[in-house]
């Protein structure tokens, strides 16, 4: 397992592979997958986080059964840009996956991502009970979403190089 950046990512990555965004919070995993053009990204039931031995046998049960081409996890970064415990509890994740798959990560600044899930579900008059229950895989979906935005951008200007 490697820790990429997007544009590593867009270089490595053949055409029609689906990547996955997580969201990775104290009590669940949100999850959202990709679409095989890599241009929407569509919220998935999150993972129950019970102890890491778990959690990653079901996220790379997840992965599997998706065909997952790599992953991109939310780096919860302060909003002034330092980085707190949430951080260092995220790059831990990810080195103690990286004894577990060979699956990519991207790490994606995920700044306001959890506010606009949240307002993306009011709008939609989720009730509270339910926004509880989908508010980390909405996350990860915007997470994943502006990924493959910039994917998007990257592989335009690739062909107005070519």
């Amino acid at each position: 397992m490697t820790v990429l950046t997007i544009e590593e990512l867009a270089s490595m990555l053949p055409p029609g592979q689906a990547i996955a965004g997580l969201d990775l919070g104290t009590k669940t995993i949100g999850l959202a997958m990709s679409d095989l053009g890599r241009r929407f990204a569509t919220p998935r039931p999150v993972i129950k986080r019970q102890k890491f031995t778990i959690d990653a046998e079901a996220l790379l049960a997840f992965a599997a059964s998706e065909k997952v081409a790599g992953f991109v996890i939310g780096l919860p970064i302060n909003m002034d840009g330092s980085a707190g415990p949430r951080v260092q509890a995220t790059r831990a994740f990810v080195r103690n996956m990286e004894q577990k798959t060979a699956l990519p990560f991207v790490y994606w600044d995920e700044r306001l991502s959890t506010v606009a899930a949240e307002r993306a579900l009011l709008e939609m008059d989720v009730s509270r009970a339910k926004r509880a229950e989908r508010i980390d895989s909405a996350a990860a979906s915007f997470i994943l979403q502006g990924a493959l935005d910039r994917l998007s951008l990257l592989g335009r200007s690739e062909d107005f190089e070519a």
